[in-house]
This record gives C-alpha cells, structure tokens and sequence, in this order.
C-alpha cells in the first residue's frame, strides 16, 4: 500500500476512547491513556482525506455547535489548539450562517445543515448512537466521530444496578413496604426469593463501550461467567468466555441468567429482542436494556414477563420515550426502570470534553482521530 501524506486536512480515523483518566493525565496523553486501560487492541479504521493541505499562516480551525456549553468546556476545547475559533450558537438562524465558514461541527447535522456547511470536513457527534443519520451525511466525504464508551462508566453501573435491584427483591418486595413505612423479609433464607449473581452466565449482544465495560464488571466484579456477540471481528477478552458473530445469539439466548443488549440501533439489530427470543431463554432469567429502546419488543416483554417467563428486566431504554403513562409495564413489579439516563454524571461531562478537545488536537497535527463512525454500518 502506497504511503499517504498525513497533515490536519489528510487525517486517520482510529476507533477506541479510554472512559476515564484523561483529566488527570491531560489532553496530550489520552491516547496513551486509552492504549493503557484497553484489554483489547484498538480497531484502526484507515480513512485518508484528500483534500488540501494547504491553510494560510494564523487561519483558524473554525467549529460551530449548538451544544450548550459551559465557558470552562469551550476553553478545554479552544485550548487543545492553536488557533481554534468555536462559536457557539443561540439560535438556528445564527448557526445557520455560521456554518457558511465552519469546517468542524459539534452536533448531528441533518440535510439543511449540511447544505449550509459547504466546508465542512468532520462532525463531531455528542452522542454514540448513529440511527438519525440521513443519506445526506453518510454518503458525504465529511468524517464523522462520535462518544462511544465516553457514556459507559455510568450506563453499566445502572445496569449492574437495575439488576441487583430486582436479583436482590429491592424492586419487588422491599420498595412498595418501604413505601407504606413497613419492612418485612420476604421469603426464608433457603427460598429462592433473593438471587446471588456468582457462577451465573450473562449473554451480553453487542461488545463495544457498554458492552465490553459490562463485561468486565460482571465477571470481575460479580464473579460471573460472560459470554457475546458482536457483528466485528473481535479478540476474545479474558474476561469473556465465549465470543461469537451474530449468527450465535438465538443459541446464546437459551443458556443465559441475563441476557442484555448493549448493541447500537441499525436495520439489522432494530427488534432482534422479540417474543421468540424472550420465550426461548431459561425460565426465571432477567433481561437488560442498555443500549437502545427499538432493539427489543416491549409489548412481547410485558407479556413474559407477565406470565413469570422471565423473573424480570431492568430498562434504562424503551422503545417510546418516555412510554405512555398508560403503558402496561408500569403495572408490574419485575421490572426496575430509568428513563434513559443511565449515562449521567459529572465525571461523564469531563470525559465527553475531553473527547472533544483530544479529536481537536489530532485534527490539527493530523494524528488518527479517536471514535471515527463506519457510515455505511451505522456505528
């Protein structure tokens, strides 16, 4: 393969973002960071942009975003630089004529915006989800990064904690008694009412921020056995006893105590969670719903979990949201809930900062840019 001239405007893409550390290390070292927290190689995706190189001395990076942020995070950002002008807009119309001159977007252009960026050469998205992506865009020669992992400290301590609450009878029996001023233990201690997650297997479909993070956790943390699927090409983590391609999940579903998705939202993953898959999972096993609300079937939830199919399912997504006040998964008991804010916090807010201000200084010495989106696959 023939080399290719690397400037700011001839740029790598290279997936991968370490979740925490780069405060304390500082912009320069993330990438180091990254290398050092990551069991697994970084998957390098190679994307050259050929377009000139060539910039007058003392001209600006010129970004524009509509994302409200704080006057501490827009110094980070213009920090990781020389020369970086970030304008943050109130309103459409201003945003829209500040596009006329940007070549970098903070936000999730849809065909108008992209219409008025004539320059645009790289989106930074602030989220990691990719499925409000137009044609306009993917078909586009802009570059397009995003926040996977930035979100998953957060999301898979929600997650282990949706399902400590309803393993642990917290949702079912000790929240409605705590309610009404009145605790009394449920069941005996041999019953099978409180649930101990050692020695069990969870089925994690999707291994990328959520997923490989969750991982982790549950078998270091919770001393569980893991098993996964993922649609790329992965080396198998240590802590993961099994990792097959997609073609494996109706077979993984069967053999698991939890089955999570942690998978992003395409064609191809858009309702894999139905009613077939939910009856063919063992009787008494639990479901989680980290990643995205339309990858499962809520109605055929409701009704295994109705039943007692299923002993229960921690949501952090759902397919509407927030779901109607009418819905029927509010009348049961085995669910535990959070209305899509498993990814919250401060030190959340720093990562995502810090993202953005590393791909800044990439941009402008012409490093590989962290998190860069396959458009054509969707994530």
């Amino acid at each position: 393969m023939p080399e290719l001239p690397v400037s700011r405007r001839s740029f790598f893409g290279a997936t991968g973002f370490a979740a925490t550390g780069l405060a304390a290390t500082g912009i320069a070292g993330a990438a180091q960071v990254a290398e050092a927290q990551s069991s697994e190689p970084p998957a390098v995706v190679q994307t050259p942009y050929p377009v000139s190189t060539a910039r007058a001395q003392g001209d600006p990076i010129r970004i524009v975003t509509m994302h409200d942020l704080a006057p501490d995070e827009i110094a980070r950002i213009k920090a990781a630089a020389p020369h970086v002008e970030l304008v943050v807009c109130t309103n459409y119309s201003e945003f829209l004529k500040r596009l006329a001159d940007a070549e970098v977007l903070i936000g999730e252009p849809d065909a108008q915006t992209l219409k008025a960026a004539p320059k645009l050469k790289w989106v930074q998205v602030g989220g990691a989800g990719m499925e409000w992506m137009g044609a306009e865009l993917r078909n586009s020669p802009v570059v397009v990064t995003n926040c996977a992992r930035t979100f998953a400290p957060g999301i898979t301590e929600t997650g282990m904690g949706l399902l400590l609450c309803l393993t642990r009878g917290i949702t079912k029996y000790y929240m409605p008694q705590f309610y009404k001023h009145d605790l009394k233990p449920v069941g005996t201690p041999r019953s099978g009412d409180h649930i101990e997650l050692a020695g069990r297997t969870m089925g994690i479909v999707g291994m990328g921020g959520i997923g490989s993070a969750l991982a982790r956790r549950a078998h270091y943390g919770f001393e569980m056995r893991v098993v996964a699927t993922d649609a790329k090409p992965l080396p198998r983590p240590e802590y993961v006893a099994e990792l097959h391609d997609p073609g494996w999940f109706p077979e993984m579903a069967k053999q698991v105590d939890v089955l999570v998705a942690a998978a992003p939202h395409t064609a191809r993953t858009e309702g894999m969670f139905n009613e077939q898959i939910f009856r063919s999972m063992r009787k008494g096993s639990y479901f989680l719903a980290l990643s995205r609300g339309r990858l499962y079937d809520d109605m055929a939830l409701v009704r295994v979990l109705r039943d007692g199919h299923l002993a229960g399912a921690g949501l952090d997504v759902f397919p509407i949201e927030p779901p109607p006040r009418d819905h029927p998964i509010f009348e049961l008991s085995n669910v535990a809930m959070t209305p899509h804010t498993s990814g919250w916090s401060a030190e959340r807010q720093t990562r995502l900062i810090d993202l953005y201000a590393e791909n800044v200084r990439r941009y402008f010495i012409g490093e590989p840019l962290l998190n860069v989106v396959d458009k054509q696959r969707g994530y």
